[in-house]
């Protein structure tokens, strides 16, 4: 399954948002446009149906309501969000999950429910706040998607919420995780236990794995000849590759040895074999050299492919390169426009690539779709930085 549609409102950097998504989504934006925050709109969702999270959870770990709730929203103090989860592009959607969310306005001040809505294909099942809502407000404090004994009609949709990933490895944290201390993070976001969840992995399925992400280096560094998983004296699980090097049987390294860049690509690789739910990637050409960037789409498409799988990847990106792809489609694109006064923009829009006639033109033209969307991205006055 896949989110084919997401409505925001009052969401961060976003007044108002309602866009379809596909099975590869590419966000391009200026910096600070709200890339992260609509990344982290699918993490809320997820976070909200995960164990240990929930409503209070979510919010209060992104600091409030108040750190939430756009700023440009004067009018309205509710944070709205609605996704539409459908088998695959341009399908009807199976289910559609709405909730609104505000701010208790005295006594503790809790982050409450507003309104949370389902429906199952165009069956509305669920409507709150209901009888027993209203009878006990205290009960909307709590979303009925948290709680097993309230979803058994649309627990299909929690089970999908919960099993959305988010990569955005740091090489550092996979090299020395001794030396980062305090408790690690739900999920792992930064692939400081990224090593323990290879081991973890079943034998077979584990050396299957690495198997395709040695195959899918060897065109990204052509030196590599073998990846393997492997244990030292004390147990502690760790990578090592074999490369092409003047002695006849090469010279191994482990991952404290590895680049930047060979790292992020591993985990790129790994994240995108391990399960089918959608797979939230931040900027994946970082660290990577620009031929490398360039084949990125291709290596992810062909990753999948052999895997015979029909998996969502939404990814935000900086890079021409890697929109270079002349597989990738315009619709395939939403282009995030921050506030601007000379456009009267209050706050960040979302633009589909497909939807502006100038792209469109450019595209017909011959360019490329990264070079058609990219300079709609630019900051407004980056052309006075050369000043400083």
């Amino acid at each position: 399954m896949m989110i084919s549609r997401i409505i925001l409102k009052n969401w961060r950097n976003f007044l108002a948002v309602d866009v379809g998504l596909r099975e590869r989504v590419f966000l391009v934006g200026p910096n600070a446009s709200g890339k992260s925050n609509f990344l982290d709109a699918l993490r809320f969702l997820r976070d909200l149906a995960r164990d240990g999270g929930g409503l209070q959870r979510a919010i209060g770990d992104r600091g409030g309501v108040s750190k939430i709730r756009c700023l440009a929203a004067r009018r309205s103090p509710h944070v709205e969000m609605q996704i539409d989860i459908a088998d695959a592009s341009g399908k009807p959607p199976i289910w559609t999950y709405a909730l609104g969310i505000t701010q208790q306005p005295s006594g503790r001040r809790q982050p409450v429910l507003t309104y949370e809505r389902v429906w199952k294909g165009e069956r509305q099942i669920l409507t709150r706040p209901d009888e027993k809502d209203r009878e006990d407000e205290i009960r909307l404090t709590q979303t009925h998607l948290e709680q097993v004994n309230a979803n058994e009609k649309f627990r299909d949709i929690a089970e999908f919420l919960q099993s959305i990933r988010y990569l955005h490895l740091v090489p550092q944290l996979l090299r020395h995780p001794e030396a980062f201390s305090g408790p690690s993070m739900p999920e792992d976001p930064f692939g400081r236990s990224f090593l323990e969840r290879v081991a973890r992995t079943p034998k077979t399925t584990r050396q299957s794995r690495l198997k395709k992400i040695e195959r899918a280096l060897g065109r990204a560094v052509p030196q590599l000849q073998e990846l393997a998983d492997t244990k030292d004296e004390a147990g502690v699980p760790h990578l090592e590759a074999r490369y092409r090097h003047w002695r006849p049987q090469g010279a191994r390294q482990r991952e404290d040895q590895f680049s930047d860049g060979t790292l992020r690509l591993i985990g790129l690789f790994w994240s995108l074999l391990e399960g089918d739910s959608p797979l939230l990637l931040e900027e994946p050409e970082l660290s990577l050299q620009t031929n490398v960037v360039r084949k990125l789409p291709s290596l992810m498409y062909d990753s999948l492919r052999t895997r015979k799988v029909r998996r969502q990847v939404v990814l935000s990106t900086h890079s021409v390169e890697l929109l270079s792809d002349p597989g990738i489609g315009p619709e395939e694109i939403l282009i995030l426009a921050p506030p601007d006064k000379a456009a009267k923009r209050e706050a960040t829009e979302v633009w589909l690539a497909s939807s502006i006639e100038m792209i469109r033109d450019l595209l017909e033209g011959g360019m490329s779709i990264g070079e058609a969307t990219l300079p709609y991205t630019n900051p407004e006055g980056v052309d006075q930085m050369e000043l400083f």
